[in-house]
């Protein structure tokens, strides 16, 4: 961006999102700073799957080989069982890709390292942004305000840059659906080679961890925001019970003070991620249910795309024009399909649940592949300054 003086850069928000986006923008030579409303960044979240797309997009970022470090082989991607044990789709190591497993905190440890530990502002809360022709300003809840040629909002699905820009923007949409979350003491369970199990209404999975940890879910169908539970932990092992082993197992070897529980929204697609010298990215820009595994795995593409954008573009509203251009319509078909899938997933219907566990099982694994192929391949832009 040699026409341009600045090269300045504000990121709203130190998750793996952010937290990536800033990687990129430093490694194209930006000047980063990164607000963060938490006091620390501290162990937040439990596991995940990560996909081929996004081991590309680490790569891309100069994370790959650490991301994988702290990754663990899972198969939960092609091995489908039904509560009795059973198996819909069983993984196939000739043939299936294994996905890797690993922990949020894990992750959001080897970007930080990446990013000077005196550009990453803690308790530093956004409460208003606003811009002119050259360069946007940000003020936070202590009054502080900083000013910079660019602001990244990467601040989350409800995100106050994007309710600071796009103040007529609809808001999260409950997509009736309630998740639990755990993970299992070291050693206890293993090993776990990963696997998902249909119940109707109701969908559990499981991803090894390092560790010898184990991350499991539970899914279900909850037509209503806000219930919750006085034991977690009991609550699971009550929808879940007589369910086939390790379920069981993994649920006993689980602190009940550990169990997180959340509702999931999602936004409606966005008419733009960007507006001047603006871009939304990640959960802020096209939050989505957790059912394609593809949330964080989009939020890294959407920080390589970024950096790779700003670094050849003459202007700032030009790259992110071309941002705009490359990331929504991909992140928004992404959305689309994380929304269909709970739809038949999590059906209570007792028909459309034999339906859909019959054609699973006679489908087989290649259906799931071919699924799959739609969003694993994406290659980052060549861009020397990013992949350099």
């Amino acid at each position: 961006m040699n026409a341009e003086r600045g090269r300045t850069a504000i990121v709203a928000g130190a998750g793996i999102g952010g937290l990536a986006a800033a990687v990129g923008l430093l490694r194209g030579g930006w000047d980063v700073t990164v607000l963060e409303r938490a006091r620390e960044l501290g162990e937040v979240g439990a596991g995940w799957s990560f996909a081929p797309n996004a081991l590309r997009a680490a790569d891309a970022l100069g994370v790959g080989e650490e991301f994988r470090a702290c990754s663990v082989p899972t198969e939960a991607g092609a091995t489908m069982r039904l509560p009795d044990g059973n198996y819909l789709v069983r993984f196939q190591p000739d043939a299936d890709q294994a996905l890797l497993a690993n922990h949020r905190a894990d992750l959001q440890r080897v970007l930080a390292r990446h990013v000077p530990a005196e550009r990453i502002r803690t308790g530093a809360e956004v409460t208003g942004v606003r811009q002119d022709g050259g360069g946007v300003t940000v003020t936070c809840r202590d009054g502080a305000e900083l000013r910079a040629d660019l602001l990244v909002g990467a601040d989350g699905i409800h995100s106050t840059v994007r309710r600071s820009v796009w103040p007529d923007a609809p808001e999260p949409v409950f997509q009736r659906i309630l998740c639990w979350r755990g993970v299992t003491e070291p050693g206890a369970v293993w090993p776990v080679s990963g696997f998902q199990t249909w119940g109707r209404g109701a969908r559990f999975g499981a991803h090894p961890l390092i560790g010898e940890r184990v991350f499991w879910f539970l899914t279900v169908r909850q037509e209503e925001p806000g219930l919750r539970f006085d034991d977690d932990l009991r609550e699971v092992s009550a929808r879940t019970r007589g369910w086939h082993d390790p379920i069981p197992a993994l649920l006993a070897a689980t602190p009940p003070e550990a169990v997180l529980c959340h509702d999931i929204y999602d936004l409606d697609p966005l008419p733009s991620y960007v507006k001047g010298r603006i871009a939304l990215l990640g959960d802020a820009a096209h939050a989505m249910t957790p059912f394609l595994a593809q949330g964080a795995c989009q939020a890294l593409e959407d920080a390589v795309v970024l950096a790779a954008e700003t670094a050849r573009a003459t202007s700032v509203p030009q790259a992110l024009d071309r941002y705009d251009q490359a990331r929504r319509p991909r992140t928004q078909q992404v959305q689309r399909m994380a929304r269909t899938d709970p739809r038949l997933s999590l059906s209570t219907s007792g028909a459309t649940y034999r339906l859909m566990t019959t054609m699973t099982r006679l489908a087989s694994s290649g259906v799931a592949r071919r699924k799959s192929s739609r969003l694993w391949d994406w290659t980052p832009p060549l861009s020397t300054e990013v992949t350099r």
